[in-house]
């Protein structure tokens, strides 16, 4: 299984330069400044979008060496709160300096980042905004360094009305509803939708999954035999509903997008099983955040949000491969 395989080759690259840059100085040569340590806590390294923000955050680390040092940690479940909850834990324990974080849930996981905190670790947020109503009653301000996830969907959806006839049936396939980014992505499409007159006959969790994205559209399909588009929160969800589409013999009756642009989005792109996704250039998600963390430890940046790039992808926009 092509997620399987993600993880295992993630887990490893995390745990390699998790050994690899931390190591103690020669013997005899004691270091005279320490590198601030500082941990990526990802999502599900099940996703290739999180393989590819992992790999981004290790190519900066040794590109900057001398700066810091980097430890990837990630979930293989993107429900899996607790786990997540652990890491934060851990890694105030090991004595991070800061910790750049992209929550599974965006309410949950508020508590432990808040005693991170107090422990002295700074948190940068990323991807997955907290709720700002939930830090408010935490009594912590806690930066988001991310993209506009409204924005970048109603990009997306703007473009697929432009395939669609006014009018025409449609269904949203969303991420995990305690997200905010899952949620302003709903929001996105649904403004898009709405904006151009379609008629947006469902809309249900998937989770983020391929696995269960591809039940649900199976299930939208039996539903609502006359489906002219399923708009997918993420590439992951965008490759199940293909599947689905295929398996109830409508391939190129129904148009998909996504969000993410991973690569096996990108071919797909290609050949019009997905219409257009959107790009917030995972490879460089995670680096903004640390450069974030850095500037922070340096005492060079307040705690303030900071709004990073989101783009339209579609067969048109898509670069070629070298």
């Amino acid at each position: 299984m092509i997620s399987r395989r993600l993880f295992h080759a993630a887990l490893a690259l995390g745990l390699g330069l998790a050994l690899g840059g931390c190591g103690s100085p020669q013997s005899g040569a004691p270091e005279k400044t320490a590198k601030p340590r500082i941990a990526l806590i990802m999502k599900s390294l099940a996703n290739e979008f999180f393989v590819t923000m992992a790999n981004g955050a290790k190519a900066h680390q040794q590109a900057h060496a001398q700066d810091y040092d980097l430890i990837l940690n990630g979930i293989k479940d993107e429900r899996d709160l607790d786990q997540q909850a652990a890491l934060v834990d851990q890694m105030v324990a090991s004595g991070v300096k800061a910790i750049v974080i992209a929550p599974a849930d965006s309410k949950a996981l508020a508590p432990v980042c808040k005693r991170a905190m107090q422990a002295g670790v700074a948190v940068i947020n990323i991807d997955n905004r907290f709720d700002k109503a939930v830090l408010t009653e935490a009594g912590v301000s806690i930066p988001f360094v991310g993209p506009d996830n409204r924005a970048g969907a109603r990009k997306v959806g703007d473009y697929m009305a432009t395939k669609l006839a006014p009018g025409s049936p449609v269904a949203i396939l969303e991420g995990v509803a305690t997200a905010f980014n899952a949620q302003q992505r709903q929001l996105g499409l649904e403004d898009a939708m709405k904006a151009a007159g379609m008629n947006i006959v469902g809309a249900q969790s998937a989770e983020w999954e391929t696995e269960k994205a591809n039940t649900v559209a199976s299930a939208m399909l039996g539903e609502h035999p006359e489906l002219k588009a399923i708009l997918c929160g993420n590439d992951s969800m965008a490759l199940g509903a293909v599947a689905a589409i295929k398996a109830a013999g409508k391939a190129g009756q129904v148009l998909v997008s996504g969000f993410d642009n991973i690569s096996a989005a990108q071919e797909m792109l290609k050949d019009g099983r997905i219409v257009a996704t959107a790009d917030q250039h995972a490879d460089q998600l995670a680096v903004f955040g640390i450069e974030y963390a850095l500037n922070v430890l340096r005492g060079q940046a307040a705690a303030a949000d900071k709004e990073t790039p989101v783009d339209l992808i579609t067969p048109e926009t898509l670069a070629p491969k070298p």
